[in-house]
């Protein structure tokens, strides 16, 4: 009998990535589900869901472009009924601190039938590198709206890690686990950390929310990406997340990584650096 598969759906984003690398690093056999990927995988392609299930058993959910927008919460039920008739035994799914909309999509897979772990994310460090925000840092001037607020980042690594524990073993089924890192700090605190790893001045200027979201329509990304990030910056980050939680420590045993290693780590690589 063949070895039964771990899907990692979002396989090539910022989580999925690393879940898979660590799943194979273990032996596991992974299939990667995306649109690159063979087979592909799409959420918007319903077609494309029960092809990556064969021989699968557990999967880790990682829906984009996030749990908030129109209709994912009537995906993740689809999806969840479409897993557990298909024999799948688990499903861990990556979701968000303090988003309503989020919390329903987690009700309809822990009502599936599939065992179940929820992981719910603060604002990832790695935004700073590999998502939107890169470019801000390497301009050397970040504009964003969140002026006081504070968030208590967190590491992909970490949410990496607790997610394969969860994949992998038992204790963590039936468990909700909000991620956060180490320490509250301001966006504008996070850039100046990374200014001072990167030895060069990067700035930090809020901006209003409708001003922020028009640059974003100008420079001509999709309404529902731009809608997606105004109920972030007017939604989530209003403050009710601004607490530490001890939940990595207590799946891992050890604390979450720190942002002024990452800042550290990260400036080492070049990626901040000021083209020649």
């Amino acid at each position: 009998m063949s070895q039964k598969i771990t899907l990692v759906l979002g396989g090539t984003g910022k989580t999925g990535r690393r879940v898979a690398e660590r799943l194979q690093e273990r032996g596991v056999a992974v299939r990667i589900g995306a649109r690159s990927a063979s087979p592909s995988f799409d959420w918007e392609d319903e077609a494309t869901w029960a092809p990556v299930l064969d021989n699968v058993d557990r999967i880790y959910v990682s829906y984009q472009p996030d749990l908030a927008v129109p209709g994912a919460v009537e995906t993740i039920r689809r999806f969840s009924a479409l897993a557990v008739r298909s024999g799948i035994k688990r499903l861990v799914l990556l979701s968000g601190r303090g988003e309503d909309e989020a919390q329903a999509a987690e009700r309809e897979l822990q009502a599936s039938g599939a065992e179940w772990t929820i992981v719910r994310g603060s604002w990832f460090f790695e935004n700073f590198n590999e998502g939107f925000l890169a470019e801000g840092v390497v301009s050397g001037m970040v504009y964003l709206p969140p002026d006081t607020v504070t968030e208590p980042f967190v590491s992909t690594d970490d949410i990496a890690d607790v997610a394969v524990a969860a994949l992998l073993n038992d204790e963590h089924v039936g468990k909700v686990y909000d991620l956060t890192g180490p320490r509250l700090m301001t966006f504008a605190q996070a850039v100046a950390e990374i200014a001072a790893a990167s030895g060069r001045p990067i700035g930090y200027q809020s901006v209003p929310v409708a001003d922020f979201t028009a640059q974003l329509q100008a420079d001509g990304l999709p309404g529902d990406y731009v809608e997606l990030i105004r109920y972030l910056f007017t939604s989530v980050l209003d403050g009710r997340n601004s607490s530490v939680t001890s939940d990595v420590e207590r799946v891992l045993g050890r604390r979450p990584r720190d942002f002024a290693d990452y800042a550290r780590e990260t400036a080492a690589t070049g990626v901040w650096s000021i083209a020649a």
